[in-house]
């Protein structure tokens, strides 16, 4: 039996091709075949870019040919699917599993056998393609959303180019200045603790222990998760919750789900659009004073 919400897709997919029609143009069609066309070529990029960094970082002299090869392609697989992962999971809940993603990619080459420095690489590139895949995605849903939910199909496709261009310039704008700027940060200690956490699993080394106790606790935060749907995300949170080392983190969330509790039962659904601007506020200000209180100590310094 067809639902409501099939036919209110149907509705509004009746509307917008015949709003597509009118203004001459059209959205693209046959969405299943071209996300798995994109997914092709994604996975034959993350494919390329292994080699060159199993190449252009030396892991030649490290590696026999057997070891080389293999790691090219877990490091391929393991960037395709943290993207997936930790794209889907930002998609449905607003949150980045990124640190709990990259972690596992990492103990499972562990347990592969690949020496520290392939291990060194293969976490970065992993842990740099989930946020960059998600973000594309926030920005890209957000301009949909203010450019009138693909009302204009001309208005919605130019659109997306702009923002994909300034998404590209922005990306080779960052890679000169994280050049220029690490050494900074680094020598005054401002290290992310994910990188600590990085450290010690690739110095632990292959562990039965570490493959044991993997094995344990996936079943219970399956479960977790299987539970709290994918529009939860419960196992990744709790599994943040208990990598992060500040009590605080936890109480400022649980106290904003309370405001959000008390508020919405007193003004009703009426109330959303004001506690997103307040949210947009408090992380505004949050990353503001983030950002000038990590670059003053470092201009100081200089």
């Amino acid at each position: 039996m067809r639902g409501k919400k099939d036919d209110a897709h149907d509705e509004r997919a009746a509307a917008e091709k015949a709003h597509a029609a009118k203004h001459g143009v059209e959205m693209p069609e046959h969405k299943d075949e071209q996300i798995g066309r994109t997914i092709g070529i994604g996975s034959i990029g993350f494919a390329l870019i292994s080699v060159l960094i199993a190449f252009g970082s030396g892991m030649y002299h490290h590696m026999s040919v057997g070891w080389l090869i293999a790691f090219m392609f877990y490091a391929a697989f393991a960037a395709f699917v943290h993207e997936m992962i930790v794209g889907l999971a930002a998609m449905h809940s607003g949150w980045f599993p990124a640190f709990a993603v990259a972690l596992i990619t990492l103990l499972v080459g562990i347990l592969i056998g690949f020496p520290p420095e392939a291990l060194a690489m293969l976490c970065g590139f992993a842990a740099a393609t989930g946020p960059a895949f998600a973000d594309m995605g926030y920005d890209l849903k957000a301009g949909w959303i203010l450019r009138g939910n693909g009302k204009n199909p001309a208005f919605e496709l130019d659109g997306r180019r702009q923002q994909f261009l300034a998404a590209s310039m922005a990306f080779l704008i960052a890679i000169p200045v994280v050049a220029f700027v690490y050494q900074d940060f680094f020598s005054q200690g401002l290290v992310p603790p994910v990188a600590k956490v990085y450290i010690a699993a690739i110095q632990a080394g292959v562990s039965f222990d570490i493959a044991k106790s993997l094995l344990i606790w996936a079943i219970p935060g399956a479960l977790i998760q299987f539970i709290g749907g994918p529009s939860r995300q419960m196992g990744v949170l709790l599994a943040t919750g208990l990598l992060i080392n500040n009590p605080m983190a936890g109480w400022a969330v649980l106290i904003g789900l309370g405001i959000r509790i008390a508020v919405l039962k007193i003004k009703g659904p009426d109330a959303r659009g004001p506690l997103e601007v307040l949210a947009a506020g408090l992380i505004a200000g949050d990353a503001l004073l983030s950002f000038f209180s990590s670059v003053i100590p470092g201009l100081r310094h200089k």
